[in-house]
Order: C-alpha cells, then structure tokens, then sequence
C-alpha cells in the first residue's frame, strides 16, 4: 500500500498580476493612411485628405481614435500583460475646405486630437487603478476602453459645442490650457484638482 504522506502538497497559488504599458508613435509616413500621435510631430493640412463634406458647421473635421493591443505571459507566479496603446489620425477620413486652411483652424484640429490622446492617458491610469484577475482581466480591459472611447465621443462634442467648432477664440483657449493640465497631471483634468479657474494654474 502506497503511503500517501510521501507526496508533497501543491498550493494553489494566485498569480500577481504586472501591467505594463508602451505607446505606438510614428512621425508619419507620407506613405501611410494612419499618423500615430506623438509629440513633437503635430498635424498638418497635407494630413487631410478625405472630401470635405458640404454641408454642416465644421470647415474641417480630423478623424482621430485609439485602440490597444495586449500580450500577456505568465513568469513564475506573476502574470504579465504588456498593452501597446494607440491613438491614431486617419488622413483619408479627415477633410478640410480649402478657404478654411488657416493655422487658427488647424490648432482646433490638433486639439481633437490631443483630446484623443488625453483620454487615452485617463484610460491607462483607470487600468492601474483597477484590480485585475487571471480569469477576467480581458474582460476588465475591455469594458474601460468601452468606457474611455465613450468619454472621447463626449469630450470632443463638448469641446466643439463649446468652443462653437473653433469660431469662440477665448473658449479654444481654455479648452487648450485645460489639455494642457491634464497632459501633465496623466490625465486629471483642472476641475478634478480642484481648481475653478484654468487662469489659476497658468502660473504655477
């Protein structure tokens, strides 16, 4: 008869999870419908190359999105997941009038796009504040990008409605120092700090 206490014991041990992110930039490709954003690289009008529509407020329109793709490996008890994030302009979707290629005009369009972007570092800091777990951190991921592209859409409709698709100058402006903040604050916003006045933070 085999005794049964010469086997050890297997503990079941729960994996840590590590999370990790990279960006995907590009300084655009002339060749290449999609520009990657990245810092030092801002749109330009040539970028636009879609059919402007005729009708409607807007004398432009930059068609700008995110999305991610993940990978994950398991390393002694600690899970691994590694999310390249992308925030990315299609030119053949993004149109302006030819009287409207103003540099006025074509820093609301840069705007949309750092709007893009912002949100996407929101959407990195939720993840690092979300508890993940082995079985359904897939699903965790998926349900805050759903979250995060929603504040996008809202975010831009508030930045045109606002800024009456850049024909207000003062509120382009605020709405520029406020993307600004939240640029250098990962993605917390001016009202989130605390602060009522965009003018307050100029300063500091």
């Amino acid at each position: 008869m085999k005794d049964r206490y010469n086997a050890p014991a297997t503990i079941q041990q729960h994996p840590v999870i590590q999370l990790s992110f990279t960006y995907r930039e590009t300084a655009g490709n002339p060749d290449t419908d999609t520009i990657f954003y990245a810092p030092d690289r801002k749109l330009q009008w040539n970028d636009f190359r879609g059919t402007p529509s005729p009708a409607g407020p807007s004398a432009a329109v930059a068609y700008t999105s995110f999305a991610y793709e993940g990978s994950s490996r398991l390393v002694h008890d600690t899970l691994r997941i590694t999310l390249q994030l992308q925030v990315f302009f299609i030119k053949s979707a993004s149109w302006v009038r030819t009287d409207a290629q103003s540099n006025y005009a074509l820093a609301h369009e840069q705007l949309h796009f750092d709007i893009t972007r912002l949100v996407v570092e929101r959407f990195r800091q939720k993840l690092q504040q979300t508890a993940l777990n082995r079985d359904d951190y897939d699903s965790i991921i998926q349900y805050q990008y759903l979250q995060s592209f929603r504040e996008m859409n809202r975010l831009q409709y508030q930045f045109d409605q606002e800024t009456r698709h850049g024909l207000d100058p003062a509120a382009q402006t605020r709405w520029r120092d406020k993307i600004n903040v939240g640029m250098k604050n990962n993605g917390v916003l001016p009202e989130e700090l605390g602060f009522d006045f965009i003018e307050d933070l100029r300063f500091r």
